[in-house]
């Protein structure tokens, strides 16, 4: 099942974005919150976002290659997924505020669910109201 190597793939970036806020929080001494330091507060974001987009998207995505779309689509929408959300942990990595990465990973996260979203909604009529 190709949406496995995608889940396994986001899994890697997940761990290694809590190892990240691990590491500083006991570089620094805070066990909960942030503690005002704005550079562990940028690695729990980087990291939560990632918990909060990918749930959904590999949802979709496993849902669509179960309703038979194209591998060649499943590989094409995992592969928008992984590089989206790697720009955007860097991006936001690197800076609390605006960056290039963050922005792009953002906007293709979004438009890559809104996508899988409507093949989804378009893949269930198209099997079952009008099959």
């Amino acid at each position: 099942m190709i949406t496995l190597l995608y889940a396994g793939l986001c899994t890697l970036l997940v761990i290694f974005l809590a190892v990240r806020v691990a590491l500083w929080r006991f570089r620094s001494k805070i066990g909960i919150g942030d503690g005002g330091d704005r550079e562990l507060l940028k690695r729990v974001r980087a990291h939560a976002n990632a918990i909060e987009n990918m749930p959904l998207a590999l949802i979709l995505l496993g849902g669509m290659e179960l309703n038979g779309y194209s591998d060649n689509l499943i590989h094409g929408f995992g592969g928008v997924l992984m590089a989206s959300r790697l720009a955007h942990a860097w991006g936001l990595s690197h800076s609390s505020g605006t960056s290039g990465g963050r922005f792009m990973g953002s906007l293709f996260t979004w438009t890559l669910m809104a996508a899988m979203a409507l093949f989804a909604i378009w893949g269930f009529f198209s099997q079952y109201v009008t099959g």
